[in-house]
């Protein structure tokens, strides 16, 4: 995604992913392997050093499911799904969005949305949730180009003022989301919009205090909120069961696998899911 809802915005061709670089240590002898299809350079997400949120999760499932991890990297900007089907095809597609019909996906494994990240500062501000909130007329607003967000402040007429950010210019997710907090904290911008797991990471490295707020009020425009979920190969609902079990079992600590990389992990009806390990209220 621009900023990051990454298969919403991927074409619909597969391609063999046979032609592509397969790295990782090679499976031990009688070890079944677990091909993860990620990207090399895509932080917090993954890189092809092992250090994102997505490539903790698939340690993890590869460890729960007894195999051998090798990934497939797999540049989103290419423009194409990655290929689940066939014997060099990919067991696993990393942070799929659900109800796409492009790839079978398991059930989400956490839900995230579209964020609006202000100067912590900035009283005028506080507590907006919505695009639809009058006290954003007028203010300078980052979004990234064809995104939801773009949409929808486009319905509320708070075009004028934007700022668009295209990361199809050359930038890579992360250099936009850099540039826009950078345009926050000097106060250039306002506001900006991004896709809130890398909004939250980068947010949290600013040297200004600033707040991420979930956008999943908005009445008008296309969804700002989603679950998230694996990327799987079709007809085998085996497979599926077993990864849906260890996501399942595992729910916990992949919450805190996220948290720790500062991603708003929301619940299903779009609240801030607790702190992972944090007990229920009134215990």
């Amino acid at each position: 995604m621009g900023t990051r809802l990454k298969v919403l915005v991927w074409a619909a061709a597969a391609f063999a992913i046979a032609a592509l670089c397969c790295t990782g240590p090679a499976a031990a002898v009688g070890v079944p392997v677990l091909r993860v299809c990620a990207d090399p350079d895509n932080m917090p997400f993954s890189n092809d050093k092992g250090e994102g949120f997505e490539n903790k999760l698939a340690e993890l499932v590869a460890d729960r499911l007894g195999r051998e991890l090798v990934y497939t990297w797999f540049p989103e900007n290419t423009g194409y799904v990655p290929n689940t089907t066939g014997s060099n095809a990919c067991d696993l597609v990393m942070g799929y969005a659900q109800g796409t019909g492009l790839i079978e996906d398991t059930n989400p494994y956490y839900f995230a949305s579209y964020v609006l990240i202000t100067r912590g500062e900035d009283a005028d501000l506080e507590g907006v949730t919505s695009l639809a909130d009058p006290r954003l007329t007028s203010k300078r607003i980052g979004l990234v180009a064809r995104t939801p967000p773009a949409s929808i402040l486009a319905m509320h007429g708070l075009i004028a003022n934007a700022k668009p950010f295209d990361d199809r210019s050359g930038e890579s997710p992360a250099d936009v989301a850099r540039e826009m907090i950078a345009a926050i904290e000097s106060g250039e911008l306002d506001a900006g919009l991004l896709w809130g797991p890398i909004g939250g990471y980068y947010a949290s490295q600013s040297s200004v205090p600033l707040t991420v707020a979930p956008l999943v009020r908005e009445s008008v425009g296309p969804a700002t909120f989603y679950g998230i979920t694996l990327g799987v190969r079709p007809n085998e609902p085996q497979f599926k069961h077993r990864v849906n079990k260890v996501l399942a079992e595992n729910r916990t600590e992949i919450t805190a696998i996220l948290q720790d990389y500062d991603v708003p992990v929301l619940d299903r009806e779009g609240q801030l899911a607790a702190a992972a390990g944090t007990p229920p209220a009134g215990r």
